[in-house]
């Protein structure tokens, strides 16, 4: 059984800051199943709506290889499987300006996939730049320090 994590969004955390996360289980076909375990997932362009007091999730996930006539259609809608209080809680903080819902990661839990979400709020481009100097600082002293220690 392929366990662990299939894909991962690293534009959202250099593009949002991340308030609140959010684990929900996906309603897929047994095709995209396939295909994600194979890897054939992205994240990059993703994102996720409430639409009718039901969260979804719009990504890309490749067509099956061994897939026939029947395979997935690639940029379908998938629901999100949350509970209501959470639905409610994420559709509260994006009526707020300036707030989206991102995936962040798509996984395996015990043979099941699950997407983490994020209730993230846009960063500015001088927020990205402090982002930026804070972690060529942290590489010039841990260089330093790796130097010091031989």
């Amino acid at each position: 059984m392929s366990e662990g994590v299939v894909a991962t969004n690293k534009k959202a955390y250099h593009d949002y800051f991340i308030e609140d996360t959010y684990e929900a289980g996906i309603q897929l076909l047994g095709t995209e199943i396939k295909s994600m375990r194979d890897g054939g997932v992205s994240l990059k362009d993703g994102h996720a709506r409430v639409e009718g007091g039901e969260v979804f999730l719009y990504c890309n996930i490749s067509p099956y290889k061994a897939g026939n006539i029947n395979n997935h259609e690639q940029g379908r809608r998938r629901k999100l499987l949350l509970h209501r209080e959470e639905i409610y809680r994420i559709f509260g903080k994006l009526q707020q300006q300036g707030y989206n819902l991102v995936p962040l990661k798509v996984y395996f839990k015990r043979g099941i996939a699950k997407v983490e979400v994020g209730v993230a709020k846009g960063k500015k481009l001088y927020d990205k730049r402090e982002d930026i100097k804070k972690r060529d600082a942290g590489r010039e002293v841990a260089q330093a320090f790796r130097e010091r220690q031989k």
